[in-house]
């Protein structure tokens, strides 16, 4: 094995990317329509579609930056993302995806298309590439399971079936909280039985090819949850937005809340960082209204709407006073749902091109073996055995500004599950200060996440200029998330049977948005923004709907310029 440099050694230049203005008291304004907690997608959505209808919108980010998961960060002269590692559906500007996108940016943000081959997936010795396109995807499969033509047309019908009936599964997070019950009833009879039952139980349902089934969950990394455990809607929604293939932002994930803020802004809203908020202030105490938001510092700031993107666990127990979480009967809520699976990212500077390093455009999924749910079982009881997945990411050769952005430098990343428990015992430590037994076993982490790209990718060996390893303290201490997930709640078939996982909470004047709300992922927390400005606007959000649904390149933006046609 050769050794990378300790981590602990590493010296680390603070990042150079900061999108928002840092909080200060004394640069809020006191009438905003809405305060939106947290900037990741679901909240910038919601605040520029808010924006949109004329509302002044304050957003409130704890990190540094603004972008929760779609966030990037510089170092040491080398840039990454860390959540957006591909989007799918943005080829075309009439796709829904698409369409928000240029909505909440006024066309602003570009997209770069990856190789065709866009996921491969390297199951023990065997390779499977996923091709973009429906004939495609069709043809990559049936290449390898050539006996499997009648499994897989089937396969891709329900798929689209899944898509159109996701249609109104998301009609019935917003129509009024005293008609859900009688709606939802409705909709169990209109969605097909496999709607919600778990991906493994479908697609056996389809063939007893236990190979060919792991091929097609592949990408349950997406979502963080194995096939025996994941419901089929999400798996069925994941693979149908990349089934024409991916693309990453043009100029780095950064782009994404860069282009939306301006959009905030021209209806006067602010989006600012380093504003921890604290508590969610509640009328007279009895938390049957959502008033305001009170500050780390002690300010408070108040706003008729108040909408969470912090994620459903934080937003009730941390966030909301106890009495809000009687009012709202929490405690009895909260079994249904666990968060979702921890994980170690890991950050890979190299000098030279992508081109020159033989760097792709496809990402790599690594399994040790076909049986993903009992690999993953054995792993949590021993995480000395080998990883259960590695995925491996490489944004420099996927974004063509980054070789003028960052010239002769390349950027990798890595991401495999992990468990909480190895990391629990310096959860209340500073970050950057937990101590040489920590560092340690990052460094071990690391060593064996490079191994296993190496296996892939042999002549990286000894040509890596700087790393860092991020673990589930990283993710809580930046994003909040107190177990390291990344995906929110764990989506299971569990999960989609909550009705109140919603946007409207039972604290009047208080809203959920982002991937709790509907589903995990960049566009699914984006349309839960879409969503949550809809439900609170009522029949108001008719026109914004409208302009989403016909916005068009060339038309004049919110900040009244007129936008050039996209590429």
């Amino acid at each position: 094995m050769t050794k990378t440099p300790d981590s602990a050694s590493v010296k680390r230049a603070a990042s150079t990317i900061r999108i928002g203005k840092r909080y200060r008291a004394s640069r809020v304004d006191k009438d905003y329509d809405a305060i939106v907690i947290g900037s990741g997608i679901g909240g910038l959505a919601t605040a520029a579609c808010l924006s949109k209808q004329g509302k002044k919108v304050l957003v409130l980010e704890q990190h540094y930056t603004a972008g929760g998961f779609t966030h990037s960060y510089s170092r040491n002269g080398y840039e990454w993302d860390v959540g957006v590692h591909y989007i799918g559906d943005m080829g075309s500007p009439n796709t829904l995806a698409r369409k928000i996108f240029d909505y909440i940016t006024d066309g602003e943000l570009k997209w770069a298309p990856m190789d065709e081959v866009y996921d491969r997936f390297y199951i023990g010795e065997d390779v499977y590439d996923l091709r973009a396109g429906k004939d495609g995807f069709r043809a990559s499969i049936l290449a390898a399971f050539p006996d499997e033509g009648h499994t897989i047309d089937r396969y891709m019908k329900m798929l689209g079936k899944v898509a159109s009936g996701m249609q109104a599964y998301t009609l019935g997070k917003v129509v009024p909280t005293i008609a859900a019950p009688v709606y939802n009833r409705a909709l169990k009879m209109l969605l097909p039985d496999y709607f919600n039952k778990t991906t493994y139980e479908v697609l056996s349902s389809l063939t007893s090819n236990q190979r060919l089934i792991a091929v097609l969950a592949g990408q349950w990394g997406d979502c963080g949850v194995p096939p025996r455990q994941s419901s089929f809607l999400i798996h069925a929604l994941i693979a149908k937005h990349y089934m024409h293939g991916g693309y990453y932002p043009l100029g780095g994930a950064s782009r994404i809340a860069e282009t939306i803020i301006p959009v905030i802004q021209a209806s006067g809203g602010d989006v600012f960082t380093y504003a921890d908020v604290k508590e969610i202030l509640t009328e007279q105490g009895k938390g049957k209204k959502a008033t305001g938001v009170r500050m780390a510092d002690g300010e408070t700031l108040s706003a008729p709407l108040i909408i969470s993107n912090a994620g459903a666990l934080n937003t009730y127990e941390k966030l909301l006073p106890e009495s809000a979480r009687v009012h709202s009967k929490y405690q009895a809520k909260r079994p249904t749902v666990s968060p979702s699976m921890s994980h170690l990212g890991m950050y890979i500077g190299l000098k030279g091109t992508s081109e020159e390093l033989g760097l792709p455009k496809t990402n790599f999924w690594i399994y040790p073996e076909e049986n993903y749910d009992e690999t993953i079982e054995a792993f949590k009881k021993d995480p000395s055995l080998p990883f259960p997945v590695v995925y491996i990411s490489f944004p420099s050769a996927k974004d063509p500004s980054y070789a003028t952005r960052y010239p002769g430098r390349s950027a990798i990343e890595i991401v495999a599950p992990t468990t909480f428990e190895q990391f629990e015992q310096w959860k209340d430590t500073t970050w950057g200060k937990r101590g040489e037994d920590y560092e340690a076993l990052k460094q071990t982490l690391t060593d064996r996440m490079l191994e296993v790209l190496y296996t892939k990718l042999p002549q990286l060996r000894g040509r890596i200029d700087y790393f860092e390893t991020s673990t589930p303290l990283s993710t809580d201490f930046f994003c909040r998330y107190s177990q390291g997930e990344i995906y929110g709640l764990t989506h299971d078939t569990e999960r989609f049977e909550q009705s109140w996982l919603r946007p409207q909470t039972p604290v009047k004047g208080l809203w959920l948005t982002g991937q709790d709300a509907l589903t995990c992922g960049v566009v699914g927390a984006m349309i839960s923004g879409v969503m949550t400005s809809a439900a609170a606007l009522g029949l108001r959000s008719v026109p914004m709907l409208r302009n989403l649904l016909t916005w068009k390149p060339g038309e004049l933006s919110s900040n009244g310029t007129v936008q050039s046609e996209t590429a």
